[in-house]
């Protein structure tokens, strides 16, 4: 599986961007894809994902609501509409694919492919 990431910038709070990752090679069955983000200083933390299979995305309690995780099959994209960013959003955000098992979708150690991250900046 490759994934390259694309989107990112800078944006001032209560702003929105949306994040693009393109994928190749293996995205069916119990494979999963989502994104973490990763702040200085800071471990490295689940943001939202989805396996292939389903139409249920899972989200980071702290995104719920202005995080949308979408995807489009024919086109092997994924897509992370963030609204309502906080300045807390600011980090390196990675899109990441693997197969954990559904219990250990939100721990990045389960993910074995990962994208270019992309900066995600939000002022206050």
């Amino acid at each position: 599986v490759q994934l390259q990431a694309s989107g990112g910038g800078l944006v001032q709070a209560g702003g929105s961007l949306r994040l693009s990752c393109a994928a190749s090679g293996r995205t069916s069955g119990d494979y999963s894809i989502g994104y973490f983000r990763q702040a200085p200083g800071k471990e490295r933390e689940f943001v939202a994902a989805f396996r292939w299979s389903s139409t249920n995305p899972r989200y980071a309690d702290s995104v719920k609501g202005r995080f949308t995780i979408s995807r489009d099959n024919t086109k092997k994209m994924v897509y992370l509409q963030m609204n309502s960013l906080k300045p807390e959003d600011t980090a390196v955000y990675y899109c990441a694919s693997g197969r954990p098992i559904l219990s250990q979708m939100t721990i990045h150690s389960a993910y074995n492919y990962w994208g270019q991250g992309t900066q995600v900046t939000v002022s206050s």
